[in-house]
């Protein structure tokens, strides 16, 4: 059941892949404007988690409420074990390079999918109160083993709040698009490039959800006391054009096209128009409910139902980002050079 009185204050919250770039800005967020009891920073790179410990940039964790667990979503029995006490759990793990995945297919089938049953298992086994996995757009009408295994992620996190019962573990899930400056993204590919004069690019046409980590980490904090259990939670967020992106980044070097690569789309979804029928719109963000009858008896978001035949797409979307604006993004992200 949502709570909006709930927040982290002497709550014992673990993050998996708590070393990522999103786990490092979500704990330094609760850790700069909550006081949670417990920290716990589960991931599987022991010098990640040495260099968090330490003092100066991408680090400063020294904290007592931070604890530092080394395990595997992988591995069911060391979540139980890093799980006891938990109240929330913000689900980060995750194999995501879109190559990566394609050519080790088992692999990200182990982490995203298996990974994603363990911590459902071990979330219920504990008594957890609430879990929020994170999800991509890829996910949507997927063309790439990455977006097929989140979106079979989050059909587990949705379904999970049945194995769960009335009184159990509640389970929901955040869609968002790409997050500047986080390890993967064409940025970091640009300013290397941008020392040869030269930089490519897949499509001029090509099109993008755009958000900031820190705008990421904020509304996977709003959404958290919101949350019933099954929900997917999309926030509104700008779109982009991938050549005005290389400008922003590289507005003096020439600009090679080379095509879209295998597992690419020219556009991403954030809604498609099958889960359009089952979406309210908000002020700020859709919620996604599920059609599940444990649902019926929950108290529903407000909000709008959305027209027949929408979809919420990246080259349909209503609010853009300008050269200008990625620009002046690109400097508060410190990803400029």
């Amino acid at each position: 059941m949502a709570d909006s009185r709930l927040d982290f204050n002497d709550r014992s919250i673990l993050i998996t892949g708590g070393t990522g770039s999103f786990g490092r800005r979500f704990a330094a967020t609760l850790l700069r404007d909550h006081k949670p009891r417990r920290l716990i920073i589960f991931s599987r790179d022991e010098l990640k988690q040495h260099e968090m410990r330490q003092p100066g940039p991408g680090g400063g964790f020294d904290h007592p409420a931070v604890r530092f667990f080394l395990g595997d979503v992988r591995d069911v029995d060391r979540l139980r074990r890093a799980m006891q006490g938990v109240d929330i759990v913000v689900h980060a793990a995750a194999l995501k390079q879109v190559p990566a995945c394609e050519y080790n297919p088992f692999e990200a089938v182990l982490t995203n999918v298996m990974g994603a049953r363990n911590i459902i298992e071990a979330a219920i086994d504990r008594g957890v109160k609430r879990v929020l996995a994170l999800s991509t757009d890829k996910a949507v009408n997927p063309v790439n083993l990455y977006g097929a295994t989140k979106l079979c992620a989050e059909k587990l996190f949705v379904q999970g709040n049945a194995y769960a019962g009335a009184e159990g573990t509640r389970f929901a899930c955040v869609r968002y698009g790409n997050v500047v400056g986080s390890r993967g993204s064409v940025i970091p590919v640009f300013l290397e490039q941008r020392t040869s004069g030269k930089i490519t690019i897949t499509d001029p046409r090509m099109t993008r959800f755009w958000l900031t980590l820190d705008q990421a980490v904020q509304f996977v904090v709003s959404v958290l006391p919101q949350m019933h259990g099954g929900e997917i939670f999309v926030p509104k967020i700008p779109s982009m054009n991938i050549a005005d992106l290389a400008k922003a980044v590289a507005g003096d070097c020439r600009v090679e096209e080379i095509g879209i690569r295998p597992g690419e789309k020219l556009h991403e979804v954030l809604i498609s128009e099958d889960e359009a029928r089952q979406t309210l719109e908000c002020d700020r963000m859709f919620v996604i409910q599920p059609h599940h009858p444990w649902w019926s008896d929950k108290v529903g978001h407000k909000g709008r139902a959305l027209p027949d035949g929408y979809t919420y797409s990246s080259h349909n979307n209503p609010e853009w980002l300008g050269l200008d604006d990625l620009q002046t993004l690109l400097k508060d992200e410190s990803v400029q050079s």
